[in-house]
């Protein structure tokens, strides 16, 4: 199938209506009749509801809808007659293709009138599967076609040589996903790996701290701390990612793409409740402001309060997301968007470690002092801005910019610097932090430059631009170890004594730290195609990078005259190859390099470290089955980390830059339907990390947190009897091996398997979909350790058996 134009290409194919709850009709074959009482409304938002109606997936190109309203249908037709009556006046033509697909387009001349006043059809042509746009609110797929993560164009995943995957809004919902993490959990070879403030992940075993790997829309989000009531779906590209973005660990990146205004009326909202006195509120509201749909806005809210499976610990979250954008001509968009997240929980580092395994206590059981003040809060805010021009058919800018702040407070948390007492195993040390100041400032922007050609019979779809990332963070606080004695710095781990926590500023603050990092770089790419089969993938990236960092007990200035500099330049290139034999068959190859993060550790000379380097070589396919419904991507990588600091061997007080980490494995991934109504995504993943090279005798050891073996499998059906339409059931199970708690090796996680499942029911009232929902997570209500805490003697454990449901009205 032909690609649209790139000026229609960040629209893609607007999918009018999925279809997928409902029956398959083929309207050639089936002139049975329906009742139908569409009200007079927008094109697009009527076919919604014919589709709804008559399983009937509706596709059209582009913005051909917009601007047009349907006449009111009311009566009993058949499909065919209804559609006819829909279109009749619009200057749109539909075409069948695959029994269940109608595709519309503009008509060459206006169709002539019968004597009845009914449109002449023209003829039916069949095509090709067209892609649904994964920004329709009603898009029921669990498989994406595109993403922009890898290339930073709009790319087909099956031409493009890595590996990548889509998580869509649809699992999130079915899932009632309150976290990326939970997410997340369906994409292979990633797991969550830091404290339960943080949206921090390892990618490929490369574990990262919650500040480099996590992306809105292509920029980066330092010290993640994300909200998925406006999130359209996540992007996940596994692998080095330097030649793209820059500075960042070589596991690979997660990309949150936003939702955008839409030019349709579209709103929504959301009661959920669950255990723990769980109670969360959303609201969607998106629309035209004016007449020709020029200006467009949307609003995302969310409030949540809710305690925790773990005692003494609650939280209450406000979330605001206002969006508008603006179409001053066919080729120019404008696009300004807010968020502003407020989040206070009570403060937690996990459970003690007692001998090789988690301690045995109950995992609910809190272990900081309970006291009222003991509360950690973010307070976030960011502004983005975004603007594209396309030049023509082929030649597209792009300009993308955001400022976003974060207040940090940690107030008088508490934790275990190491492993119950192995001369009595029950008792530990109790630590004191209260980080009362903790600010980062952030700024991101980019400017992109993409084009198609042809060149001596080859196609090309060209990339340049350049990015600029600067960041400032400072912190201020007590630091106490251990905690006063009034306050047991010894705990009971059976009997723990809780009490109030003296303030910082009865304490007097004795830690101070700085940071301020730039960096900025230009980069290049091309994507070249031969004979329709054979497409090459060239590019790579030029970094300068400048970081400086400090730390005082007295004071920020003495933190900030205590800097030390450090700075880096390298190239990171990029190549990749996909072949496809057959439309359903890609055979890929990459090899990547990358320029991680700066050290902060200092040589004897009392110079930084240079930055972190990896290189990664894979191999892999990908396949389309069931009339490309059903998408597979096999890989299979090696991926080697340098330049890791590792104590010196003549002064240990000092780093050489002799450290090396390795990690290779296989990776699966399933995702997309088998058969009307059934919709899965599975994965699976095996992991070998290694230490394979160190100084403090971690030499072949494992890296911590990362299992052998895991592997999920989601599937959810909805019933397609009339008598049952509306009525969905779900199910999964999550697999996660036994995991190295620290890169010491000596204590573990135990694996695990949690079930999940789902009951669900939608029907509609009027013009609005109504749909009640339960999940029950972790069903068998099994003991979980989800991950280790700071590569230490912490372990943070997973929920038991609990309950989420929800009442959503859409219209």
């Amino acid at each position: 199938m032909k690609h649209p134009a790139p000026a229609r290409r960040s629209h893609f194919f607007a999918l009018a209506a999925a279809g997928l709850l409902a029956p398959a009709v083929t309207v050639a074959a089936d002139p049975a009749t329906q009742n139908f009482d569409i009200p007079s409304q927008a094109l697009s938002s009527a076919l919604t509801r014919f589709s709804a109606a008559t399983g009937l997936q509706v596709l059209y190109e582009g913005d051909i809808a917009e601007r047009i309203t349907a006449p009111e249908l009311k009566g009993v037709y058949s499909p065919e007659q209804a559609l006819q009556k829909m279109l009749r006046g619009s200057g749109l033509n539909y075409r069948f293709s695959n029994g269940n697909t109608v595709t519309l387009e503009k008509a060459a001349v206006v169709a002539p009138q019968s004597a009845a006043g009914t449109a002449t059809l023209p003829s039916v042509t069949v095509l090709g599967k067209t892609e649904s746009d994964p920004n329709d609110p009603y898009n029921s797929d669990y498989r994406l076609p595109n993403a922009s993560a890898a290339t930073k164009t709009d790319t087909p995943i099956m031409d493009t040589p890595m590996s990548i995957q889509v998580i869509p809004k649809q699992i999130l919902k079915d899932q009632q996903a309150i976290r990326i993490k939970d997410a997340l959990k369906n994409v292979s070879g990633i797991n969550w790996a830091t404290d339960p403030m943080y949206e921090g992940f390892q990618l490929r075993g490369f574990q990262t701290d919650g500040t480099t790997t996590v992306y809105r829309n292509g920029l980066r989000i330092r010290r993640a701390v994300q909200e998925v009531a406006d999130l359209e779906r996540l992007e996940v590209l596994k692998g080095p990612a330097a030649a793209a973005y820059g500075r960042i660990e070589p596991g690979g990146l997660i990309n949150i793409v936003t939702k955008k205004p839409l030019d349709t009326p579209y709103y929504a909202l959301e009661q959920q409740f669950g255990s723990y006195d769980m109670f969360r509120t959303t609201a969607d509201a998106t629309g035209p402001i004016n007449q020709d749909h020029s200006l467009l806005y949307r609003v995302n809210l969310a409030y949540q309060n809710n305690e925790f499976f773990i005692d003494k610990m609650d939280q209450e979250r406000v979330f605001f997301a206002p969006s508008v954008t603006w179409k001053p001509s066919d080729r120019t968009e404008v696009n300004l968007n807010l968020e502003y997240l407020y989040d206070e929980r009570t403060s937690y580092t996990g459970l003690p470690v007692q001998g090789n395994r988690p301690a045995n206590v109950p995992i609910s059981r809190y272990y900081g002092f309970g006291s009222d003040n003991e509360k950690s809060v973010f307070d976030k805010f960011l502004i983005g801005f975004d603007w594209s021009h396309q030049f023509n058919d082929d030649w597209k800018i792009q300009h993308r910019f955001h400022y976003y702040k974060l207040d940090y407070q940690i107030n008088n948390s508490s934790f275990f610097p190491g492993r119950v007492n192995p001369a009595n195993n029950r008792t530990a040390v109790r630590n004191v932090t209260d980080r009362p100041i903790d600010i980062t400032d952030t700024v991101a922007t980019n400017i992109d430059l993409t084009g198609k050609f042809k060149l001596l019979g080859t196609e090309h779809r060209v990339l340049a631009g350049f990015d600029y990332f600067w960041e400032d963070f400072e912190a201020q606080g007590f630091f106490g170890a251990p905690a006063p004695a009034s306050l047991r710095p010894v705990v009971d781990i059976f009997n723990p004594v809780y009490g109030q926590v003296p303030s910082a500023a009865s304490q007097g603050f004795n830690n101070f730290s700085t940071l301020e990092q730039y960096w900025y770089g230009a980069y290049f790419q091309d994507q070249i195609t031969l004979f329709d089969k054979l497409h090459i993938m060239g590019g790579g990236r030029y970094d300068w990078a400048t970081r400086s960092s400090g730390a005082a007990s007295s004071s920020i200035e003495a933190a900030r005259n205590s800097e030390t500099e450090v700075k880096n330049e390298a190239f990171s290139p990029r190549v990749g190859v996909v072949y496809q034999p057959w439309p359903w068959l890609s055979l890929y190859g990459n090899y990547v390099e990358s320029l991680g993060g700066a050290n902060s550790a200092l040589a004897s000379t009392g110079k930084p470290l240079d930055a972190e380097t990896a290189q990664q070589h894979e191999v892999g396919f990908k396949t389309e089955w069931f009339d490309k419904r059903l998408m597979t991507t096999v890989a299979f990588y090696e991926l080697t980390k340098q330049n890791i600091a590792t104590p010196d061997p003549v002064n240990t007080r000092f780093s050489v830059q002799t450290g090396e980490a390795r990690s290779r494995g296989i990776e699966v991934d399933v995702s997309g339907q088998i058969t009307d109504g059934l919709n899965l995504i599975a994965t699976y993943a095996y992991t070998d990390a290694v230490i394979t090279q160190d100084n403090s005798g971690n030499q072949g050891r494992k890296l911590w947190n990362v299992p052998a073996n895991s592997g999920s499998f989601w599937a959810k059906y909805s019933f397609q009897d009339p008598a049952l339409r509306g009525l969905n059931v779900g199910a999964g199970a999550y697999l996660v091996g036994e995991r190295q708690g620290n890169n010491l090796n000596n204590w573990q996680m135990p694996g695990y398997v949690r079930v999940d499942a789902l009951l669900g029911y939608s029907w509609e009232i009027g013009n609005s979909k109504v749909t009640a929902q339960l999940n029950i997570n972790n069903l068998l209500d099994k003991t979980i350790y989800e991950t280790s805490a700071f590569n230490g003697y912490l372990t943070q454990p997973g929920a038991p058996r609990n309950f989420m449901g929800s009442i959503k009205v859409e219209f």
